[in-house]
Parts: structure tokens; C-alpha cells; sequence
């Protein structure tokens, strides 16, 4: 990709003064970028196969914050895969070291609003694989996202309730820790399911 269509891209993705950095981390660590549709199982990732440029890819219908850290997530990625292969875990201590490293210029309020810089830095101190799996985090990032303020979640739903998740009706049961036990009414069978799912036709319980 050329420098000034890949800086042109950015540009419409991320927050204005976080622009020049990210484009200097594709320009000291190259790879191919491309925009994918909605995945429901994952905002980014990072592909490198033998004898071809490493590739990112970001969904295109994240809001500025969001697509910034999963930018830089990904960077993270690409550092520590040139570094050591695929020999080490892929959200091991190298990654969590790289990740905190690369996000660091960033974090502040020239950047991030101030009150979703203040739980990034909680989150940064132990980055999980996902964002998501930091209900702070995730609700704090939210508020951010038109698409995602008015949807309902798992956690906002009482227990008893009966909800929709793709395409599938559950029954909400216990919380435990950031999943909840949940019965699918068809097969009878228990799953966890993270607590800040998205879930649609709730049917609430009055229990």
C-alpha cells in the first residue's frame, strides 16, 4: 500500500493527534492493512505466513478509540512475531510488555477522553487478549460507539430472563466472575457466556 493512501486511511479511523504515530509504527514495522465487514468473534487481527508480508486487518465499523487500540493491539503482535516467530504465547508476557510499550504514547487526554483514559490506564497495567473481556472497559468504550448505546446486555437483564443471541434463545443463569451460565432453551445445554454480550428480544423474568 502506498504511504499516501494508507495515511489518508488512518486518517478517517483514528483519533486526529494519535494519526502521526500510528502512521510511523506501519512505517518502522511494515505490513499490509485492510478494512473486513463486522466480525462478531473478533475486531482485528494479525496473519504472517512464510515469505509474505505480515497482514492486519480492522473492522471498519469501529469508532475511533476502539480502532486505535486495536491497532496498536495488533502492532504488538507484528513486534513480537519479529522478534521470536511464533515461538512464544500469543498474549504471553512478551506481548503484554510490547503492547503496554506501544500504547504508552498515547495515553493521554490529548488522545482519549479523560474518562475513558482513566480505566484504559487500569486496563493497561495487565492487558487482557481482549478488551472485551474488561466489563469496565468494554461499557466505558460503549458510550463511544452510537451503534452500541441503546443495545441491550447480558448483564443488564435480570436472572430467569430469555434472550436471543444469534440466532439462538437462552435462559440467563447464574454470573460467574465475567460469564454467565446460560441453559439454550432447544438443546438444554449450560454455556458461559460473557456478560456484556449483546443480546436481542429479551423477554425479562419478574423473579
Amino acid at each position: 500500500m502506498e504511504p499516501v493512501r494508507f495515511y489518508s486511511l488512518l486518517q478517517k479511523h483514528v483519533p486526529a493527534t494519535a494519526l502521526p504515530y500510528c502512521f510511523q509504527l506501519w512505517q518502522k514495522y511494515p505490513f499490509d492493512f485492510k478494512l473486513r465487514k463486522k466480525r462478531i468473534s473478533k475486531v482485528g487481527d494479525f496473519t504472517c505466513h512464510h515469505g509474505k508480508t505480515p497482514r492486519i486487518t480492522i473492522n471498519h465499523d469501529s469508532h475511533q478509540y476502539l480502532f486505535l487500540m486495536t491497532y496498536i493491539h495488533e502492532v504488538a503482535h507484528l513486534v513480537v512475531h519479529q522478534k521470536h516467530g511464533w515461538k512464544l504465547e500469543a498474549h504471553g508476557t512478551e506481548w503484554k510488555e510490547t503492547f503496554k510499550q506501544l500504547m504508552a504514547p498515547v495515553l493521554n487526554v490529548e488522545i482519549f477522553p479523560a474518562a475513558l483514559l482513566s480505566i484504559l490506564v487500569k486496563h493497561m497495567a495487565d492487558p487482557k487478549a481482549s478488551s472485551f473481556s474488561d466489563s469496565m472497559l468494554t461499557h466505558a468504550l460503549r458510550q463511544y460507539d452510537e451503534q452500541q448505546k441503546s443495545v441491550t446486555l447480558l448483564s443488564d437483564i435480570p436472572e430467569g430472563s430469555i434472550f436471543g443471541l444469534h440466532g439462538r434463545w437462552f435462559k440467563k443463569g447464574l454470573l460467574k466472575r465475567t460469564r454467565v451460565l446460560c441453559r439454550e432453551l432447544n438443546t438444554k445445554r449450560n454455556y458461559l457466556v460473557p456478560a456484556d454480550a449483546p443480546v436481542e428480544g429479551a423477554q425479562l423474568s419478574l423473579l
